[in-house]
């Protein structure tokens, strides 16, 4: 059954809705916030890989090049390879983090808004 993704425009959440058949669903409403502003967004094709040529992949010095640390937008495209690499099917709340990182909000901002979401502590 195909799977269908939507980034909702009200409060920024990415949802995904598996249907029967291969029609997407029409405004489907957000499970969040229950709003139906929701725009399709292209998924993830899966490729299959063995689990060596994935931990290759991830080990391979060149892969760092231009990584920094410091820069959220440089982390947010490492966390997206990471993600693709280890081969499994990545929660929606991995994916609202990684773009708010690509976005270049700072890591902080997104742990106190989404800390529960993502199973952390945010008290301190």
């Amino acid at each position: 059954m195909p799977t269908y993704e939507y980034r909702c425009s009200q409060c920024r959440r990415r949802n995904a809705y598996t249907v029967s058949g291969f029609n997407p669903p029409e405004a489907p409403a957000c499970p969040a916030c229950g709003s139906t502003d929701q725009k399709r967004l292209i998924a993830r094709v899966a490729v299959l890989r063995s689990e060596e040529s994935r931990l290759d992949g991830l080990a391979d010095p060149a892969s760092l090049g231009g990584f920094d640390e410091d820069d959220p937008r440089s982390v947010g495209r490492m966390m997206r390879r990471m993600g693709a690499e280890s081969g499994e099917e990545m929660p929606p709340e991995f994916g609202e983090m990684v773009d708010r990182l690509e976005a270049g909000e700072s890591p902080e901002s997104i742990e106190s808004s989404m800390g529960d979401q993502l199973g952390g502590d945010t008290s301190g």
